[in-house]
């Protein structure tokens, strides 16, 4: 890894997006990088599993799931989906599940807490739409960097 996200800040001070400092690190890796797709969901991940069963392409989802913390949009068969098919990160405002495992695994995942209760299956949701939260505004092809430190989004890659 080459860059940082302080490092991005401070030399894009006028072109990142920084989210607040709500999300807690899952995954088994920390610091990722990627084009975004964006999911919006409410305590449903049918369409979660439907974009990590895609070809990734290093690219991150984004899910909004409203900032739930009631049910969980990521368990760890998803997580293994996610990395089987070439994501390399997920950040959910909302909750995961399977946690210890999720620690285990090559995948970036940023969520806002654990929560063992599963998600509901009905398939609302919509997909590659604009996301606003935690003081971002996301659009699919946004570019997402994520480390130790936090979450910054640009409209294009920052670094090759």
């Amino acid at each position: 890894m080459s860059w940082t996200t302080a490092d991005l800040c401070d030399a894009h001070p006028d072109t990142v997006t920084v989210a607040a400092p709500l999300f807690r690190d899952f995954g088994g890796v920390t610091a990722f990088a990627g084009p975004v797709q964006t999911v919006r969901v409410f305590e449903d991940n049918t369409l979660v599993r439907q974009q990590l069963e895609q070809p990734g392409e290093g690219r991150v989802l984004v899910v909004d799931g409203g900032g739930s913390l009631r049910r969980a949009l990521l368990g760890d068969k998803l997580a293994a989906l996610a990395i089987d098919h070439g994501w390399v990160g997920v950040v959910i405002h909302g909750c995961i599940r399977d946690s210890a495992v999720i620690a285990t695994l090559s995948l970036g995942v940023k969520a806002l807490h654990a929560n063992p209760r599963k998600s509901y299956k009905s398939g609302a949701g919509e997909v590659a739409v604009t996301l606003q939260f935690a003081g971002l505004r996301l659009d699919a092809g946004n570019y997402l960097y994520a480390d130790k430190d936090g979450i910054v989004v640009a409209p294009h890659a920052l670094t090759d």
